[in-house]
């Protein structure tokens, strides 16, 4: 049975850095998945597990389950007072510029299935990303008809909201797509990754977590390394 990596856990709660491709449970729009984080952490800890927040199914890094429903709760409403820090890191096309904020409100993405009874007149919801540039490079290829050679830049994000694909489409709003993105991206930077880097994943990775213990109030603060593939196009 595959395990996955645990990077916190107590009698109340469990951390997991979840693999890109995973989805987090059941869904209706990937009716063809056996595997699942929350059905695979039930089994590992042998005992009930509630998600508290969500990934999306490209998208790896550190989620957070609760051990009762109780404490599920608890943690939600963190997450909705906005007392839960994220930070998340990315590959991006082009050079970002050093730091700055996207303050660009977003419309409900809905899915034909899933979504298939939501209201699809719904306002547009504010959403605010800050952004830092960590590392750029750039590459004697030639991707696009424009330019002789690729630029990409590694980012990392923290998000004061959590709308859906949030992260994803304020970098696609900015020029700037997540390498990996076949809703949002560049087909031809995902391309040239996956034929390049053989990277067949979004690169986009939930590093950090910052929150308050449910039971205790200990400040819990949750780093993971970035996975090898960020760093292949920077290794020159």
């Amino acid at each position: 049975m595959k395990q996955l990596e645990l990077v916190y856990q107590d009698e109340h709660l469990a951390v997991i850095n979840k693999p890109s491709g995973l989805l987090v449970h059941r869904s209706r729009i990937a009716s063809g998945a056996r595997e699942f984080a929350m059905q695979m952490l039930r089994n590992q800890l042998g005992r009930h597990v509630y998600p508290v927040h969500r990934l999306d199914r490209p998208t790896s890094g550190l989620l957070i389950f609760a051990l009762s429903s109780d404490i599920a709760r608890t943690l939600t409403e963190q997450l909705t007072a906005r007392e839960v820090r994220k930070t998340y890191h990315a590959v991006v096309r082009g050079y970002v510029a050093e730091s700055g904020t996207i303050d660009y409100a977003l419309k409900e993405e809905l899915d034909k299935l899933a979504d298939a009874d939501a209201d699809t007149d719904k306002e547009k919801q504010p959403a605010v990303t800050h952004y830092k540039c960590l590392k750029q490079v750039e590459l004697p290829y030639k991707v696009s008809k424009k330019h002789d050679t690729t630029r990409y830049s590694l980012v990392q994000l923290q998000p004061e909201t959590g709308r859906k694909h949030q992260l994803r489409r304020h970098m696609a709003h900015i020029r700037h797509p997540i390498v990996g993105d076949t809703n949002h991206g560049d087909g031809r930077h995902n391309n040239f990754f996956r034929e390049h880097f053989n990277c067949h994943r979004l690169l986009l990775a939930a590093t950090g977590l910052s929150f308050k213990h449910p039971v205790s109030g200990e400040s819990i603060n949750l780093e993971i390394p970035l996975p090898d593939e960020f760093h292949q196009p920077f290794l020159k």
